[in-house]
């Protein structure tokens, strides 16, 4: 069977004026479709970079990627946008909404040339509404909203174009411990609702525990994971 995501050997160097800095050092990881991962580490262990390098944010200094087979060592940044765009939702620490638009219109906004007429986006829309809880929230703008909810519009917006995964770096950073855990909540429900693959950076273990596997980095390698199928 085709592993869902498989990188081998992925490096990635910097190179700054004081010298190279090796942000990754040949990591290699398999992920099955389905999996919740959740990595930990400290600041600095090469955690963000790994994710930012899942998500074609950041092209690798060597190694290889593949996706549901197909290698996603891509040069071209054309290339790479329809790549995220078609397979890829990303969750951020910060929500980014846009402040002049409501809740639905953030999602819809995330809809655009996709290839679902108005009517069908609208109820797209509606449908992600209704999965993080927000049916009564829908006309309401960011400001209007607690920080949980942005963060939820914010999954919904993720899952907008149906992405087989979700990327999210520190979703809980910017929460208190009562909404981080709704919102953990919501990404278990995303995982097991959708079938999404996620895979989420975090410092919290709390938040981490939600994994059905963990990995911790440290010092740009992967030092720990609860699954054998990584070659560490």
């Amino acid at each position: 069977m085709t592993m869902f995501l498989a990188i081998k050997d992925i490096t990635k160097i910097y190179q700054h004026k004081d010298g190279a800095v090796k942000a990754l050092n040949n990591v290699t990881l398999q992920v099955s479709k389905g999996d919740f991962v959740t990595i930990t580490g400290a600041s600095g262990s090469g955690k963000t970079t790994l994710l930012l390098t899942l998500g074609g944010l950041i092209q690798p200094t060597a190694g290889s990627m593949h996706f549901e087979g197909r290698s996603i060592n891509l040069k071209n940044d054309s290339d790479l946008a329809k790549h995220r765009k078609l397979h890829i939702g990303f969750v951020m620490q910060h929500f980014a909404l846009v402040p002049y638009l409501t809740a639905s219109e953030n999602i819809l906004l995330a809809l655009n040339n996709s290839e679902l007429n108005r009517q069908e986006q609208q109820l797209r829309s509606k449908e992600l509404m209704h999965l993080v809880s927000l049916d009564h929230r829908q006309q309401h703008y960011p400001r209007q909203l607690s920080a949980g909810q942005q963060q939820r519009v914010a999954i919904a917006r993720a899952l907008a174009n149906n992405p087989a995964m979700i990327l999210a770096d520190e979703p809980t950073g910017n929460l208190d411990p009562v909404l981080a855990m709704e919102i953990m909540d919501t990404l278990r429900e995303v995982n097991r609702t959708y079938g999404a693959t996620i895979i989420m950076v975090t410092h919290s273990t709390e938040a981490a525990a939600y994994g059905t596997r963990r990995l911790q980095m440290e010092r740009g390698s992967v030092a720990y994971s609860d699954s054998q199928s990584e070659s560490l």
